[in-house]
């Protein structure tokens, strides 16, 4: 996992085809103002999930862990936690679902909050384990897009 703000992701983001259309796509101008939805930028290759919500506080959180794509959670209004585990620590609870590329479960032992306020960005692959969407203090708003770049094969 590596969280940066977007504007310094050049300098640490990796070479993976794909992650450098999703940074195109979060610094396009009006990217957070468009329609709730997904958006291709390579196919199903690449493809971004703008979202809004009010985190939530979550004493046990549900995490999620995915194959086939890197996730790029890019904060673009308010704040939000998203907690963070080695692969290896997630306890599942729902089996992986290819169609959907996601299974879930819970934390074993200890687990990371990563705070990411706006204009922050988390990069998150198959062995990172997360739970987005928790509130960071009291619950609030968030404008978030997420980039999945698939992995490949």
């Amino acid at each position: 996992m590596i969280a940066i703000p977007l504007a310094g992701a050049d300098r640490q983001v990796p070479p993976l085809p794909g992650l450098e259309k999703a940074l195109e796509f979060l610094r396009r101008p009006g990217a957070a103002a468009l329609p709730d939805g997904e958006y291709e930028l390579d196919g199903r290759r690449v493809y971004a999930i703008v979202q809004r919500y009010s985190t939530a506080a979550a004493p046990e959180p549900r995490f999620e862990a995915h194959r086939r794509y890197v996730d790029a959670q890019y904060v673009a209004e308010g704040e939000e936690v998203i907690g963070w585990a080695p692969l290896d620590r997630l306890a599942v609870t729902e089996p992986y679902d290819p169609a959907k590329d996601i299974c879930f479960g819970r934390a074993a032992g200890a687990w990371t909050p990563v705070r990411l306020g706006a204009g922050e960005l988390a990069l998150l692959w198959p062995d990172d384990a997360h739970a987005p969407r928790l509130a960071a203090g009291a619950p609030g708003p968030v404008v978030k897009i997420v980039v999945k770049v698939e992995v490949p094969a």
